[in-house]
């Protein structure tokens, strides 16, 4: 059985969210808290990660990461080299683009470092906190399988993802 574990981003994920759907979607699918959402500190992120998977065969862990959460994952990786079944990262955001103003500790850049597991990153060609040609780059760097889905926002409730059922699809390319 696959565990899947959900980091979401800056502001955690609402109810109308995906990753919310996601989450009440099947036993197996769990939220990884933060003690911060609005003003995170990457420290503590990735510990949390960290701390939650210590208690799985990672065999069966894939991580759903969208905006912050999926550096979040990427500094999981880089920091804890651990090999997991895969993370499905959804519309990375770009945290050196101008407008990425927000209180975020530790998170001043994405790690482009080889990730040792199978991901699989999302994008959106209308993305305000990504360029396509940014995600493409993350991705090609993390050794990420890249799915371009059109014209999608940043892939959240505000843009019409709630309940998405081609993101759960996409989920069935990790076994």
């Amino acid at each position: 059985m696959t565990n899947y574990f959900i980091v979401p981003g800056l502001g955690n994920s609402g109810p109308d969210h995906w990753q919310t759907h996601f989450e009440n979607s099947g036993d197996n699918f769990y939220r990884i808290d933060q003690n911060e959402w609005d003003a995170p500190a990457s420290r503590d992120w990735i510990e949390n990660i960290e701390t939650t998977l210590s208690n799985y065969d990672l065999s069966t862990v894939v991580l759903i990461g969208h905006s912050l959460g999926c550096t979040a994952i990427a500094n999981w990786a880089k920091e804890h080299k651990k090999v997991i079944k895969g993370a499905l990262l959804v519309a990375p955001s770009d945290l050196e683009a101008p407008r990425y103003t927000f209180p975020t500790v530790g998170f001043d850049r994405v790690p482009l470092d080889k990730i040792n597991f199978k991901t699989i990153v999302v994008a959106s060609s209308n993305d305000e906190w990504v360029s396509l040609e940014r995600a493409k780059f993350f991705a090609d760097h993390w050794g990420s399988e890249f799915y371009n889905i059109g014209e999608a926002g940043h892939i959240n409730a505000v843009s019409g993802y709630g309940e998405w059922p081609a993101g759960l699809e996409i989920l069935k390319r990790f076994g």
